[in-house]
């Protein structure tokens, strides 16, 4: 019959019980910090003061600060000051842009690919627009070859040149495209690249390791009233090095499918932000990596207001996103901000 430990000797009890700290204590010490360390989770910025409602609009950053710029309707620029921690009203665009995904290029935010006009018939804008944060002035580049104009189209740059890939050339109705262009601002001279695999519209893109990769989006054909169930869940890849397109594997499909999603690089993955479907009213707040050292999706943690309709952007390690829209169509429009850390 085996004893109690109550019954050894008080030396031995002593040993048993030391040991049996010891071994419980690194335990008790994970749980302790698990519940004192915050989780990491997308914060609500309380500035001095809020901008614009908008959505359909993008986001830049230039010289350290973020600009929330375009929409539907003539909007002006707003800017985040991090110092004032306030934002300032500034120029107003020299027309309706929405629809795009801003990049900037030497300080200067540019827009190209985006639509001006109304639902559902928005019209391609033939030219790039040009805003210079520190004059408070727009100005207007070059055109865009007529025969490859679009909106709704994703844009980044890379080596000093500037890409757009996809969109739709009538708004909402019909005319999506397989279109990759590099637009070279030192020149202002256009080339056209290698069709991606399949059209899409209402996406944004990342360029990661010398990959491009499009995730989300959809075929907007408001002529036959599908527009928000025509999402598309394959994922398309560029590979600059070889120049050539890839499909990933159907396992490697984006897990939540939207569109008027915002899509940015974060700790060496890529991340798909919000978004609009056919899944419910309420915009999406799915934030879902795609790591491609394991090939797999990783759920993030969740937009705390769901959107879509506007554009998230990575500064001093942090992702930032604002405005949009918080049902899919067109509103409630949003001008809070969210703070993702890393």
């Amino acid at each position: 019959m085996a004893r109690s430990n109550s019954a050894l000797p008080a030396h031995l009890n002593i040993k048993i019980m030391n040991r049996y700290y010891k071994s419980i204590f690194p335990i008790l010490l994970f749980n302790l910090l698990s519940l004192t360390a915050p989780a990491q989770m997308w914060q609500v910025s309380e500035p001095e003061n809020l901008p614009q409602k908008r959505h359909e609009n993008a986001m830049a950053t230039a010289n350290g600060k973020l600009y929330l710029l375009g929409g539907r309707g003539l909007k002006a620029v707003d800017e985040y000051d991090f110092k004032k921690d306030s934002w300032t009203s500034l120029a107003q665009t020299p027309l309706e842009m929405s629809h795009f995904q801003a990049v900037t290029y030497k300080n200067e935010i540019y827009v190209l690919g985006a639509f001006t006009g109304s639902y559902p018939h928005e019209v391609p804008i033939p030219d790039i627009y040009i805003f210079n944060p520190i004059k408070n002035e727009w100005r207007k580049g070059a055109s865009i070859p007529e025969n490859r104009r679009r909106g709704a189209a994703g844009a980044f740059v890379m080596n000093d040149k500037i890409y757009l890939v996809c969109g739709i050339q009538d708004g909402h109705w019909d005319g999506q495209v397989t279109w990759f262009d590099e637009f070279d601002p030192a020149t202002e001279t256009w080339k056209t690249l290698p069709d991606a695999p399949r059209p899409r519209d209402h996406v944004q893109v990342a360029v990661l390791n010398n990959k491009l990769y499009v995730a989300g989006g959809r075929l907007s054909t408001a002529r036959i009233n599908q527009v928000l169930n025509t999402v598309i869940k394959e994922v398309d890849v560029f590979d600059f090095k070889t120049s050539k397109w890839t499909t990933l594997p159907a396992e490697n499909n984006l897990p939540t499918l939207r569109a008027g999603n915002t899509t940015v690089v974060y700790n060496n993955k890529i991340l798909v932000i919000g978004g609009e479907s056919d899944a419910h009213v309420e915009a999406h707040n799915e934030v879902e990596a795609f790591d491609p050292q394991t090939n797999k999706w990783e759920k993030m943690p969740s937009l705390y207001q769901g959107r879509h309709g506007t554009q998230a952007v990575s500064l001093n390690k942090k992702i930032f996103i604002a405005a949009g829209s918080a049902n899919r169509g067109g509103g409630p429009e949003l001008n809070d901000m969210e703070v993702l850390n890393k």
